[in-house]
Parts: structure tokens; sequence; C-alpha cells
């Protein structure tokens, strides 16, 4: 049974007992990312992120690692759009220590002058890898286009100017304004007591500042038009896609099976046409990716640079057919079976559960059961897929991008025509 408590300082905890494991799976959860940046501070939360682990005021970065390693634990964090996550997994007689590790992390980083500039050479390489990866590329140079001006727009890392002038001041700022009580939930899976978690959590998080609220953000406007870059790569990299729907949109639902149905597994409609039968790529899929108050679905194909336009041509159709005709029963369920699967499998495991629970409170402000997503899904019908379709893919709400050798690469406005 899930169990949540909010401290009088606003931290929440919520905890998940598993007793058929021996682990435990515990994570702090800043409910502030990227997009809540100033443009002219931009990657600085991710940068904070990476300075959490080079020490606090009484741990080198080193005795992290080591205290870590000690008790063959595993210690990671990642920076998202919306929020920012830090993890551990350890036994469960080791919690104790997990929770002192993970709190003295988020209560008492040292933000050392020597670790900055050092940690500035690390992340500008994260930056330049990025420009080396052309199918993580693709989706940076696609998400600045499609939502320009706005901070859903722009890289999480930051740009080489803006980290390069990260000094400790600036830290500090953000880090007092955004890592307050009102703005982590600290969340808990596998084999831990609600009762112990709570005296765990109150006394080591009790120094953490009081109150605070995630900044306010608008909504982005979306523009979709066409991006070319010229790189100097052995395929072309394509991206399209179109606007998509927030979180906790009514038809979420409808649109994890309508993307089922398009690319979002071995059996969907790209990966058959593209890849089984034309052998025109190795990599092709579709995704979702929602926000507060945005969302995008995204296809994307590695291909060679000549068939561009021909993929192009298959992707359009798809999305077309997905307009005009009624997607068969067989399909249908196909696709409900397929994600059903993908849930129940996928909270399987401590850090996932753990994951859940914290971004459900995020995003709903609750606890959705397993058995109300099943339901959803099994509650859409193809009669909702194709007025979702007929909603996303709308004629002139198609933008495209593609990086690698594409300059002689014929997409114009008419090739995305959604009619």
């Amino acid at each position: 049974m899930i169990e949540r408590h909010e401290f009088d300082s606003g931290l929440r905890l919520l905890t998940e007992p598993m007793p058929a494991v021996r682990s435990v799976s515990l994570g702090a959860w800043l409910t502030s990312g990227s997009r809540h940046e100033g443009s002219d501070r931009a990657g600085i939360a991710h940068f904070v992120e990476h300075m959490l682990f080079k020490g606090t005021t009484s741990r080198s970065a080193e005795a992290i690692a080591q205290e870590i390693d000690s008790i063959g634990g595993q210690l990671d964090a990642f920076t998202a759009k919306e929020y920012a996550g830090y993890y551990v997994k350890v036994l469960d007689e080791h919690l104790p220590r997990a929770v002192d590790l993970l709190s003295d992390l988020l209560l008492n980083p040292a933000f050392e002058d020597e670790e900055i500039r050092r940690e500035q050479s690390v992340v500008l390489e994260e930056i330049k890898m990025v420009e080396d990866t052309p199918d993580d590329l693709v989706h940076e140079v696609f998400t600045a286009s499609f939502w320009p001006g706005h901070p859903l727009g722009r890289p999480i890392l930051g740009t080489a100017e803006s980290v390069g002038a990260i000094d400790a001041a600036a830290l500090r700022r953000y880090f007092a304004g955004a890592y307050t009580a009102g703005n982590l939930i600290v969340s808990a899976a596998g084999s831990v007591d609600a009762a112990e978690m709570r005296d765990l959590v109150g006394t080591a998080f009790a120094p953490l500042a009081e109150g605070g609220e995630p900044p306010g953000s608008r909504e982005p406007s979306v523009d979709a038009g066409i991006e070319l870059r010229d790189k100097d790569l052995e395929q072309a990299h394509l991206c399209l896609g179109t606007r998509g729907y927030p979180q906790s949109h009514e038809d979420r639902y409808a649109t994890y099976v309508l993307n089922t149905v398009l690319g979002g597994s071995m059996s969907s409609r790209l990966f058959q046409n593209i890849r089984e039968k034309r052998g025109l790529a190795y990599a092709v899929s579709s995704g979702l990716t929602a926000y507060r108050d945005a969302g995008v679905l995204t296809v994307y194909v590695g291909c060679d640079g000549a068939a561009v336009a021909e993929v192009v041509e298959l992707v359009v159709k798809e999305l077309r057919g997905l307009r005009r005709t009624a997607v068969p029963d067989d399909e249908l369920q196909r696709a409900k079976d397929h994600l059903k699967g993908s849930c129940v499998l996928g909270l399987e495991s401590t850090s996932s559960r753990m994951s859940q629970l914290a971004q459900c409170e995020m995003y709903f402000g609750r606890q959705v059961p397993l058995s109300e997503t099943l339901a959803g899904i099994d509650r859409v019908t193809t009669g909702d897929v194709q007025r979702v379709a007929a909603d996303l893919f709308r004629n002139g709400a198609l933008a495209a991008t593609a990086v690698g050798p594409v300059s002689g690469a014929s997409l114009s406005p008419a090739r995305l025509d959604l009619g």
C-alpha cells in the first residue's frame, strides 16, 4: 500500500513497500527543471545536478563515490525540462546510510571554485558529445525549431557560452531558490517500512528551507517549419513531429494507442513499411513527449540521404491514413495489449516504482493505480484513435528537421501536406 506524508516544511514523502524484494530505491525529485531557468542562465539546472556530486561540506567527491561503492549501491541523477531526479538503490540494511548520503548531497553542496571550473570542462564535452551524436542532435534541432524562443525549445545542457558564464554565486542563488522543501518530493519503493521512512527522512531533511513553488511558465507556441542542417555524416537523420497533448490530457490513453500503432512497436506501421518491407532504415520509431501544458509527437528515421524524400512521403502517408481510416479491430487490440504489457513489466522493478510514485505526484497530485491505467487503455476505441489523429495530424501541423547529407534534400511544405 502506498503511503503519502507531507511534512510541515512542505516536503512530500511517498513510500511503497514491496515485500518480495531485498532492495530499496530511494529518490529525491525537484519539481523544477531547465524550462524554469532564465535565458541568461541556460543550463544551470543541469550544472547544479553535476555539482551536487562534486562534494559537500562534509564529503569530498571521492568520499561520495567510495561510500556508495562500499555498500554495493547505485547512485545517479538526471535533469529534465520540468524536473530533476537524484536516486540511489541499495540493500534494505543500508537504507539509513542511503538517506543520509542523499540528504547531504541535496542540503550541503560545497560549490567550490576549482570544482566548478573543472566541471565546466566536463559539461562542455557533454555538449560536444550531443553534436557528435546525430540521433540526439536532430531532436535538439527539431525542438528548438518547433518551440522557438521558449524554454522548452532550449537544450537542457545549455550552450558553451551560458555554461562558461556560471560561477559559484550564480549556483548558490539558483540552488537557494529552487532546492526548497515545497519543491522536493522524496519517494521510496522496495523493502521499506513507511514509518521508518518518515523518521529517517524527517530527521535527515529537517534543515531543508521551507516553502517554495516552481516558477511560473508560459505555454509554448508551435512553429511547424522545416529545418535542414547539412553535416558530414553517413546517414540522414530525420525528425518529423506535430503538437501533442499535455501529461494529464483526457485523451492521453488514445494518444498512447495511436503512437503504438504508428511507430511505437515492431509491428507498428512505420517499422513494417519503412524498415521491414522497403529496407530504407535500420532505426525508425515514433514517440510521445508530454509536459504540464504542452506535448509533441515525433517520428524519427535514420536513412540514406538519397532516401529522404521517399521516407518523408511514407511517413506522411501513414499520418494521413490514420486520419482518414479507422484502425482495424485486430490492430487496435494488438496495440492495447502491447501497451498494457509494457506498463506492467515496466513497474516490476523498485526503481521504476519509485519513479512512478514521484511523477504521479508531480503531474496528477495523486497516485494513479495501474488498474486505472490499464482500464484507460482498454476503453480506447477505433473512433477515439481516429478522432485524436484528426486533431493532431491537421494540415500545416507537421514540422520537419533533417541532419546529415541533406543539402540536396527536397523538403518543402507541400511534401508535409497532411491534406
